[in-house]
Formats: C-alpha cells, structure tokens, sequence
C-alpha cells in the first residue's frame, strides 16, 4: 500500500511540477535598440520590395549593349544632338578656314530633313545602280560623282557599263542636289558656321551592307576608324539612311566609340528611312557600324569639307 501510495503521489509531483513548468513564461529578449516598427501589411510590403528589386536587376542586366542610345528607329526627332569636346589637331588644321570653324563639336540627328519621298527616290537610284555590279562581299558602294562602283571584288565605272544610263535621271540628280543642300544647311546652323564655307568632298556615296562574307578589306566596314584620318579632305561627315534597322535589317547600328575601355559609354544611332546623322569628323567622333546580321542595310555618306581645293561638282546628267 505504502508502494502504491508512494507511486502515486510521485506521479502527481512529477504533473504537478510540469505543470508549473507550463506556467512559466519565457521573458522575451529586448532589442538592442528597441522594438521593431510594424506597420499594416507588413509581409506584403515587404515582398513587394523584393519582387522590384529583382525586376530592376534583371532590366539592368538585360539591357541592350547599355550603350547611350542618341536615337532609336522609333523615335521622330526634329534635331537632338551631343556636344564633345574637339579634337586638338582637326581645331588646328581646320582654324585655318576661319569661317569654318565650329562653335563646338559633336553629333546631331534630324528626321526631319528629309521626306520620306527624296529618301524613296534616292533608295531607287541606289538599288538600281548597285545591281548593275555589286561587291561579292557584304559591303557595295556607289559613287555618283566618280563613278565608282563595287564590281565582283574591284571597282569599275558605272559610266561605262551597258544600261547605266537609266540607272539615274535628270528628276533623280535634282532631289539629290536639294538633299544635299538641306544637309549642308543643317551642319552649318548647328555647328554655327558659314554655309558657304561648306564644300561638298570625295567620296560621297552610296552604300548597301549585307551579312554577307567579306571578300576584300572594303568589304570590312565594322572597324572603328576617324573619318578625317581616312579622309583627308573631311571636316564635316553626314549620312542619310534609306532604309530602316530592325524592319529591314538587323544589326547595322551606327556607333561612336568615346571609350574604346568601356563599351557602356558607346552612343548608338539606330537607321530609319530618311533619317540625316550629322557630325564633326575629327578624332573627336571615332566610330563603327555594327555588323548586318540579315536584311541589307542602304545609306549614302554626303561629306564635306572647308577646303575649296578639295571640293567636287555636283553630279551631271550621262
């Protein structure tokens, strides 16, 4: 009996002492520096933070080449430009033309130069005259001026071949003169120079660039190079695209490289039909065209420059 008792009143010690162990509250640990703010919807909040910071990673590190971007295809702009500093050696060769001297130097874009139609007319002259040769390669040119046209992998003269006289009209040589000085006009008011100071300069030309293989160095035209060290007559470089990147054509961006070290700093020009690109064409405006990768990518380079000795005619009827 003293067993059983004993057993028992064991047993009730044992419960009653877990129960007391069950009333004791556990005194929580005081925050160094006091308790934390709640606020509503706490949880939510913060998986909201969350979410966009993975969102804003993610746009970060997709970006497209995060280069500048001075114009998209999409974009219409009546004149959005990018001022640098000059170059020290185009400042001193070129002071010597005093009316022709830019106020700054740097890179302008217009869309509203050209209308759609002269862009239409000189797009057809281009097709036709580059069909009558062509580069075997992915890069054609055609100069109207000289004449000169990608053949095979040589240069010919398109004066002297068979239907060359139906390539370009008279109608055709009158919207190029008044594109032409459009854009002379342009670079003059935006570069706060003399118009009349402006000549225009060898090469001008048409260009067609395809992903096709290169054949010979002209078909290489990706490299970056500084225009008045390839040309020495060039003080001011414009081109006048024809046809549209993305719609009809992929890659064939226009780039201006201002840190040859740091890719980021590129600044693009995505083509659009009709659209004028303006620049100085000192060591201040190194550049390169991205590589076609489908579709053919057609422009024409109008240059100019401050040195009358070095001017050409306007392009005469054959």
């Amino acid at each position: 009996m003293t067993n059983v008792m004993t057993g028992i009143t064991k047993a009730q010690k044992r419960k009653n002492g877990e129960k007391k162990n069950n009333d004791v509250k556990e005194t929580p640990t005081p925050y160094r520096y006091g308790p934390m703010p709640k606020f509503p919807n706490q949880r939510i909040w913060s998986r909201g933070i969350v979410i966009l910071g993975v969102l804003l990673y993610v746009w970060y590190t997709s970006k497209d080449g995060k280069e500048v971007s001075l114009a998209k295809q999409k974009d219409i702009l009546p004149m959005r430009g990018q001022t640098v500093d000059c170059d020290t050696k185009y400042l001193d060769e070129i002071k010597q033309f005093p009316t022709c001297v830019p106020i700054k130097c740097g890179r302008f874009v217009s869309d509203k130069l050209v209308t759609i139609n002269e862009a239409e007319t000189l797009l057809n002259v281009a097709k036709k005259g580059i069909s009558l040769g062509g580069s075997s390669g992915g890069a054609s040119i055609l100069d109207i001026h000289s004449g000169a046209l990608s053949f095979g992998e040589k240069f010919v003269n398109i004066y002297t071949l068979k239907g060359s006289e139906k390539f370009i009209t008279a109608s055709d040589l009158a919207i190029y003169k008044i594109v032409k000085n459009k854009i002379k006009h342009a670079i003059a008011e935006n570069f706060g120079i003399d118009s009349e100071s402006l000549y225009l300069t060898h090469p001008t030309f048409f260009s067609k660039l395809s992903n096709l293989e290169s054949k010979t160095p002209h078909d290489e035209y990706w490299h970056i190079h500084v225009d008045k060290e390839t040309y020495e007559s060039f003080h001011y470089t414009s081109l006048l695209y024809l046809t549209d990147f993305s719609n009809d054509f992929k890659g064939g961006r226009f780039v201006f490289v201002d840190d040859a070290e740091k890719p980021m700093k590129n600044v693009t020009v995505e083509p659009r039909k009709g659209r004028v690109l303006m620049f100085t064409s000192g060591a201040e405006n190194p550049h390169f065209v991205e590589r076609v990768t489908s579709g053919v990518r057609y422009a024409i380079t109008v240059s100019f420059t401050c040195d009358k000795t070095k001017s050409i005619s306007d392009p005469a009827a054959h």
